[in-house]
């Protein structure tokens, strides 16, 4: 009975330090420049002024109730963009993206917030301000 304790306690381990692992190395890409991308992701980016990329994925659940604002919200601002990692893994991966929902603004070619998590439609509209 002890051995099974010990091993439920070592999986629940992994897993905190690997969410912990995630959050600080998105941490780290804050500063760092912005990857340099074809098409109209790269020309939002070279832009001098604020982009926001939402990573999302169709089987992400905490991604559920944050896509359909964030989607509306980038039809209504072009430096919006709603990006799906499963049609656009490549973005994903040029950002370092390693979970969703993922939220990253970039500045004057920079990254200058990269967060994980549920933020709210406010939140995110005072990030492009």
């Amino acid at each position: 009975m002890l051995t099974f304790v010990y091993v439920v306690l070592a999986v629940l381990g992994f897993f905190v330090m690997m969410q912990l692992f995630i959050v600080l190395k998105m941490k780290l890409r804050k500063g760092k420049n912005a990857p340099n991308l074809a098409g109209k992701y790269g020309k939002a980016i070279n832009s001098k002024k604020s982009v926001l990329f939402y990573f999302h994925s169709p089987k992400c659940r905490a991604c559920k109730p944050m896509t359909p604002v964030v989607e509306k919200l980038s039809k209504k601002n072009k430096n919006i963009f709603s990006i799906n990692i499963i049609n656009d893994m490549e973005v994903a991966k040029s950002f370092g993206v390693m979970g969703t929902p993922a939220t990253v603004l970039v500045n004057d070619g920079n990254i200058v917030e990269f967060f994980i998590g549920v933020k709210s439609e406010e939140f995110l509209l005072n990030l492009l301000n």
